[in-house]
C-alpha cells in the first residue's frame, strides 16, 4: 500500500528538538493511533506490544485504514485485552468504497470510525471520492454512537465543511494533528480532540507546538501513528508504541508541565474520547 505519511510534513530530519523522556516511564499512557498490524512494526506485533507495555504504554488503539487492515486490527484487538480497534477507510483508498466494513464496526472491540477524511496532498482517490467516503463515514459514526477519527492534510477548509454539513460526532479526533494555532482552535471550537504525534518532536514543527501550548488541557491526546513518524531520538527509526512517551515528554516541555502531567492528562482525556477503552 502507499506510504501514507512520506514526506509528511516537509521538515527537516537533522537538528531536531532534543527532548528528554527517561527511556524508562513510571507513567501510564494510552496510544491512542498506532498501526501495530502493519509489516514494518520493529520485531512484529507481539513484540511491540510487548515493548509498549514495559514502556508504560497500557492501552493502545490500533487502526484500521481499509478492510484488511481494519480486520487484522480487530484480530489483534481480541486477542489483546490491552488493545482495541478503530474500523474505517483512509482517503488514499476511498477509491476502493467501504464494501465489507459495515459488518465490522459492530465487533465489541471497535471504538471509533476511521482513520478517514482527506488528504490532498498525494490525491491518491479523487477528491470527490475522498470528500463522498468521508461524510459516509461521519454518518457511520453517528449511526453506531462512534468516535470519529480525522485524517486531514491540505484540506482543513473542506474538512471543516463536511463535519459542518454531516454534524459533527459527539466525539471527534483530528489525529496526528499537523496545524498551526488557527486550525487548533477550530478544531476546539468544535469540540474536537488533538491528537499529537512525534512531528511535534521536530525541529522545524514549531507551528504545531505552538498550537499544543494553546490546546485545551482536556482535548489534548497522544498517539505514535507507528510504525510512521518516529519521534526525537529516533527519527529514521520504524516508530512503534513504546516511543510515546517522548511524545509526552515534549508536549510536558512546551506546557511547561510534569511529564507525570500530560501521561495523566491524555490518558483521562482518551478514556472520554474513546469510551470503550475505559477500565
Amino acid at each position: 500500500r502507499h506510504n501514507r505519511d512520506e514526506g509528511r510534513p516537509a521538515v527537516s530530519a537533522q537538528k531536531d528538538l532534543t527532548v528528554s523522556a527517561m527511556q524508562t516511564s513510571t507513567s501510564e499512557w494510552v496510544d491512542t493511533h498506532c498501526h501495530v498490524t502493519y509489516e514494518d512494526i520493529p520485531g512484529g506485533a507481539e513484540a511491540a506490544l510487548i515493548a509498549a507495555r514495559e514502556a508504560g504504554v497500557k492501552r493502545m488503539i490500533t487502526i484500521g485504514t481499509d478492510l484488511k487492515t481494519s480486520k487484522a486490527a480487530i484480530e489483534l484487538a481480541s486477542a489483546n485485552k490491552d488493545v482495541w480497534a478503530t474500523v474505517g477507510l483512509h482517503p488514499h483508498d476511498a477509491k476502493n468504497g467501504l464494501d465489507g466494513l459495515h459488518e465490522l464496526i459492530t465487533h465489541d472491540r471497535v471504538v471509533a470510525i476511521g482513520e478517514c477524511g482527506l488528504d490532498y496532498y498525494y490525491d491518491h482517490s479523487d477528491r470527490a471520492v475522498q470528500r463522498d467516503i468521508f461524510a459516509a463515514q461521519i454518518a457511520l459514526a453517528h449511526q453506531h454512537k462512534l468516535s470519529l477519527v480525522i485524517h486531514t492534510r491540505d484540506a482543513w477548509d473542506e474538512t471543516f465543511e463536511i463535519l459542518n454539513s454531516c454534524g459533527v460526532p459527539e466525539r471527534t479526533i483530528f489525529h496526528c494533528f499537523t496545524g498551526s494555532p488557527v486550525e487548533a482552535k477550530k478544531c476546539l471550537d468544535i469540540g474536537a480532540y488533538l491528537s499529537f504525534s512525534g512531528i511535534v518532536t521536530f525541529k522545524k514543527a514549531q507551528e504545531i507546538r505552538d498550537a499544543a501550548k494553546v490546546c485545551s488541557a482536556d482535548k489534548m491526546l497522544v498517539e505514535t501513528d507507528s510504525p510512521f513518524l518516529a519521534p526525537v531520538p529516533h527519527r529514521g527509526k520504524s516508530n512503534q508504541p513504546a516511543f510515546l512517551v517522548e511524545v509526552g515528554a515534549c508536549l510536558a516541555e512546551v506546557r511547561n508541565v510534569s511529564v507525570e502531567e500530560i501521561a495523566r492528562q491524555t490518558t483521562q482525556n482518551a478514556t472520554i474520547a474513546f469510551p470503550g477503552i475505559a477500565a
